[in-house]
């Protein structure tokens, strides 16, 4: 009788077997019962720590891109410049990676949750519209070869920068200003306190923007290809150099299209479908590699270039 009772008690969900041990304590005794001891819970979430340690290596990358050109005057082209943007943008994602660890285990509030999404969304937003930009210099650097370095192209670089800062700031506020999700909790995307809605535009606008980055790097080896190719025509023994360089040159531009595309389509995608009922677990494993692209950014744009890599030595 008593092992029929403890293989019945098996069976029953948790609270049951607490009361149906209550009820039949006096007949078969708490020692039919198997008490198991919980789960302890963990007072960190994995998935936290490692988005804090890839915003630490964030912040600590772009800190020395940062400090170098503004260090050094003689890295004020335009370029630089946009390789500056595009390093500070990320510096600022990274400590807002950290700012979001530190403050979610220990100062948990709404205005905080609201300051640190708007700091990442500004952040995020600000290097995804800086990696457009240097684009977009890189393209007319080659439409318009003979008179890009001019007076008109550092004007052109500073009302660029001047217009993704401004509507990345706007971006970021939106959270702050009101659009968030913290009164209706029905209305959350994945990235909690932001609504279906922001991260459907967000993700919508980052579509947009690869489409126009893919174009605009299309075009940048087709211009790369045609001069090649003149010069080949022109100059027969230097056909095989100019054709190493043209293919090298392309495979980069690859390279920097896909690790973008590699980095951000996951989270993007993802936004689109998933709201705040899906599990957190795939909003973690599509979020961190879109932080890796701010960690291969310095990599690609500024340690590979000769003169930032004069200047680190020289720092």
């Amino acid at each position: 009788m008593n092992e029929d009772l403890k293989v019945n008690l098996s069976w029953l969900p948790q609270d049951h077997v607490e009361a149906s041990s209550t009820e039949n304590a006096s007949a078969a005794g708490s020692s039919l019962v198997p008490v198991i001891d919980p789960e302890p819970e963990l007072l960190v979430n994995p998935w936290d720590i490692v988005l804090c340690t890839s915003g630490t290596l964030i912040s600590c990358e772009n800190a020395i891109v940062v400090l170098i050109i503004f260090h050094n005057p003689s890295l004020r082209a335009p370029m630089f410049l946009l390789i500056g943007s595009l390093a500070l943008a990320d510096l600022l994602a990274g400590i807002g990676l950290i700012i979001n660890f530190v403050f979610a285990y220990l100062l948990q509030s709404e205005a905080t949750k609201l300051v640190t999404i708007g700091l990442i969304v500004a952040s995020f937003s600000a290097s995804v519209g800086s990696l457009l930009a240097i684009t977009v210099d890189r393209y007319l650097s080659l439409y318009y070869a003979l008179t890009y370095n001019s007076e008109r192209t550092v004007t052109f670089t500073y009302v660029m920068l001047i217009l993704l800062w401004g509507a990345s700031i706007c971006i970021g506020l939106l959270p702050v200003m009101g659009w968030n999700c913290l009164r209706d909790e029905s209305t959350c995307s994945v990235i909690r306190p932001l609504t279906k809605n922001n991260a459907a535009v967000l993700s919508v606008s980052f579509l947009l923007m690869f489409a126009l980055m893919l174009q605009l790097y299309i075009q940048i080896c087709k211009i790369v290809m045609r001069h090649a190719h003149q010069i080949a025509l022109q100059h027969h023994f230097l056909a095989t150099s100019h054709y190493v360089t043209t293919r090298k040159g392309v495979s980069t531009l690859a390279i920097i299209l896909g690790t973008f595309a590699a980095c951000w389509m996951p989270f993007t995608l993802y936004s689109l479908i998933a709201d705040y009922t899906y599990p957190s677990i795939y909003t973690y494993a599509t979020l961190l590699p879109a932080t890796y692209n701010s960690i291969i950014n310095p990599v690609i744009y500024a340690f590979r270039n000769q003169e930032i890599q004069k200047a680190l030595w020289l720092f």
